[in-house]
């Protein structure tokens, strides 16, 4: 949510680099996006507590952080050349959702936390926070951003990937293990961010879904949906019926007609 009041700043200073890129298709940025931030999450799984693994993550790092940037561009080129479509639309939360599951099972399965439960747990966390914001805006159709955004998850992530490859440069990445049923994960950056996302996932759902309880019961309560058999809809539907007949000459000179035979 704190990175997400930056989106409007973020947006006007990319304006140079909008109108550089005006020449590509907004999709394609979207489509270009994808496999790089893949390799990203790669890099930091296949990463070994090793010097390799500490150019892994900083490449791991480096492209994730490609994919991010190329995932704040799309929109706003879309909108620079007049190119905005729902299909566009699609497309970007469709892989912002896959890339956001990718990176955290990437993160959990790699041998700084390994532990692929946990990072399948993470994902589905987080996606059912970014579900409870989607579904708000089908229903109610305004988009809720609140609790713990993608931005806040993705900059978090990043900063840990960094962080974790100085530390493993340093040879001192390790703080101990965590407590009770997690007493054979290691403390550091890595798994402290994938316990962020879970529980920034299970506070998102749960803020969203308060929010839009409040928001959808009080958009039935000022134009309620047309119940199906109710006495009030066939009177609706004869007056229709009605008034049609009524505007159509046409339509009566045909009834009359039949009825005369």
């Amino acid at each position: 949510m704190a990175l997400e009041k930056l989106r409007n700043i973020w947006e006007r200073t990319l304006n140079p680099i909008v109108e550089s890129m005006s020449w590509l298709s907004p999709a394609a940025i979207t489509w270009i996006a994808l496999p790089i931030g893949i390799l990203g999450g790669l890099s930091v799984f296949l990463a070994s507590e090793d010097s390799l693994g500490v150019s892994m993550l900083f490449g791991g790092g480096l492209l994730i952080t490609l994919a991010m940037a190329l995932d704040g561009l799309d929109g706003p080129v879309a909108r620079a050349t007049g190119r905005v479509t729902r299909w566009g639309d699609y497309l970007d939360h469709t892989f912002d959702r896959l890339l956001d599951a990718v990176w955290i099972i990437c993160i959990s399965a790699s041998v700084f936390v390994d532990d692929i439960v946990l990072g399948l747990s993470a994902a589905w966390f987080t996606l059912l926070g970014s579900y409870m914001g989607t579904q708000a805006q089908a229903v109610a159709g305004t988009r809720n951003y609140r609790g713990f955004s993608r931005a806040d998850r993705t900059i978090l992530s990043i900063i840990a990937i960094f962080l974790m490859g100085i530390l493993l440069h340093l040879d001192s990445y390790s703080w101990g293990s965590y407590p009770g049923m997690f007493n054979h994960i290691e403390i550091n950056p890595l798994s402290i961010v994938v316990f962020i996302s879970a529980l920034g996932g299970i506070w998102t759902f749960l803020i969203r879904f308060i929010q839009a309880s409040k928001q959808i019961k009080q958009i039935d309560t000022d134009d309620p949906l047309p119940q199906p058999n109710s006495p009030k809809d066939e009177a609706d539907w004869v007056s229709k019926i009605r008034l049609q007949i009524g505007l159509n000459p046409t339509l009566i000179s045909g009834i009359l007609i039949t009825v005369a035979r």
